[in-house]
């Protein structure tokens, strides 16, 4: 019998909730991004607060990739038409597509309005096939090959039984302990690396999880315990920043994203349905949120040691700015939203 054939579907409340509380993580790690260079210019605490908010974040981006494998993978496993290459690549792809290729023009935009130069914007423009045009544009050139290998998994995985599924499982999260270690190895790439998250977000996705609940919360609290200390030592031991344990391909992150999103499968339905009406209002406009918010971030970041020198210590002023930005670009998304062109652009 088919794993396909077992899975029970889920209530898809919880999947709103990720999205929201990824959103807020990305902010919080583009808002701290220009503290990371600060090692002996503010007190040691102070800029370790901000790493550690970096550190305990960076679950971000792989819990987008398991929303959408979730999603993707089960609506083409169930799918029971034939595959339609042509409605695949429009409709499914070019709701990424078209916003990334046109935020990349408006980045590359705003890029010479800042220099002051338009052949700045030019350059961005010509390099952006290889290079993103803006630091948060780089999701993009990792996700969207991801939309090439979902009908090529789905046939798959429809075959296989729950027993080949913890196999295949099994094998990616060696691959992230190698690609943590640096263990030398052909398959330690990005295509399948992040491909693995689009089946670990199924496979979670189309389960019960619950009697898992605590192993979960074991696994990925003990990961993140081990990037906040493995950050700080690795500080120390390096006199500055250490991206060490905040790699989204390894197997570090990978609990941590698992543990989050059985968290919020078995407990989301707990929250009231007003809260729920607003998470679920801020998940729609949740790529809107991602693609409009370092625009807001451009003087943020460009005054980040005044910020400090005013404000104070970053742990508190992080999550102010972080609310701060979230609340305004979700309120832009929304309005560019009910905009008959524009909306294409914050789908």
């Amino acid at each position: 019998m088919s794993y396909a054939s077992l899975s029970p579907r889920q209530d898809i409340f919880y999947l709103h909730f990720l999205r929201c509380i990824a959103a807020i993580a990305v902010i919080a790690i583009h808002v701290l991004g220009p503290y990371r260079s600060m090692y002996d210019a503010i007190p040691y605490d102070a800029w370790f607060s901000a790493v550690a908010i970096n550190a305990l974040s960076r679950w971000a981006v792989p819990v987008f990739i398991m929303i959408s494998g979730a999603l993707l993978l089960t609506s083409a496993i169930e799918e029971l038409k034939p595959f339609d290459a042509r409605h695949y690549l429009t409709r499914r792809m070019g709701k990424v597509l078209i916003p990334f290729l046109s935020w990349s023009l408006i980045y590359a935009a705003t890029s010479g309005m800042l220099a002051g130069d338009l052949d700045k914007a030019t350059e961005a423009i010509v390099g952006f096939p290889s290079q993103p045009v803006w630091y948060h544009l780089w999701f993009f050139y990792d996700f969207i090959p991801l939309y090439f290998v979902i009908p090529l998994l789905a046939p798959v995985l429809r075959l296989m039984n729950r027993e080949q599924v913890k196999i295949v499982l099994a094998a990616w999260f060696t691959l992230t302990l190698m690609h943590f270690l640096k263990v030398p190895t052909c398959l330690r790439q990005s295509l399948v690396l992040y491909s693995g998250y689009l089946v670990l977000g199924w496979y979670l996705h189309n389960r019960n999880n619950r009697p898992q609940l605590k192993l979960w919360l074991v696994a990925g609290a003990g990961s993140a315990l081990l990037n906040l200390l493995g950050s700080a030592y690795a500080s120390k031991l390096t006199g500055g920043y250490s991206s060490l344990f905040m790699g989204y391909k390894s197997l570090n992150t990978v609990l941590i994203a698992g543990m989050l999103f059985v968290l919020a499968q078995v407990c989301a339905d707990r929250i009231g349905t007003r809260l729920k009406r607003v998470l679920v209002s801020l998940s729609t406009c949740s790529l809107g949120v991602y693609l409009l918010h370092p625009l807001l971030l451009i003087p943020v970041r460009a005054t980040i040691k005044q910020q400090y020198d005013a404000f104070g210590h970053p742990a508190l002023t992080i999550p102010l700015i972080v609310l701060v930005t979230l609340l305004l670009a979700w309120g832009l998304a929304a309005l560019l939203a009910r905009v008959p062109v524009v909306r294409h652009l914050v789908p």
